[in-house]
């Protein structure tokens, strides 16, 4: 009987743990096509910011049908100037159809995230010194080997560091203090 229950429970947290991951949306697309859609979502809206910011990778993630790609903003965002990163990201990501989903507006740490019509979910967040965190969060894919991002880094890399340091490159506009 409790050799039972135990099966029982194992086949419930398994069931639990796909609920999500339809048999439609995985036969959509693999792991590695949603990666390289999560990099597209990425690269898209680092190319619309203006004037530009420098970024490196962050780390990719993958769990049991989903992958996290990341990229780190190099450039220092002021104080004063993170409200208008954040209004130029959120512009940007509603002009192409994505919904906002929420919004932090700690003044030290603000946050803003957002949902694409396909189930990627985006978020920009403020770190420490005013260093941009950019996520996205695929939907559920076919399990597949997931291979490093092909799009070019405007930062250095930082491979075989343990940590991406603080932000360390200055922009006139994006690092300017008021006055």
């Amino acid at each position: 009987m409790m050799l039972h229950l135990r099966t029982l429970a194992l086949v419930l947290a398994a069931g639990i743990m796909s609920i999500g991951c339809t048999q439609q949306e995985e036969s959509r697309l693999d792991m590695q096509a949603a990666a390289v859609r999560s990099d597209a979502i990425l690269d898209a809206v680092l190319q619309g910011i203006h004037p530009e910011v420098r970024w490196t990778h962050g780390f990719t993630s993958t769990g049991m049908c989903e992958v996290t790609r990341r990229r780190v903003v190099m450039t220092n965002i002021s104080a004063e100037r993170r409200g208008s990163f954040l209004g130029v990201v959120d512009r940007f990501w509603r002009k192409s159809g994505y919904q906002m989903t929420a919004v932090n507006n700690s003044v030290e740490f603000p946050a803003i995230y957002a949902r694409t019509i396909d189930g990627y979910r985006l978020s920009l967040r403020i770190g420490g010194q005013g260093q941009a965190f950019f996520q996205v969060d695929t939907p559920c894919a076919q399990k597949s080997e997931v291979l490093d991002s092909t799009s070019q880094a405007t930062a250095p890399l930082y491979e075989g560091m343990e940590f991406i340091p603080r932000p360390n490159i200055h922009s006139d506009f994006w690092s300017a203090s008021g006055s």
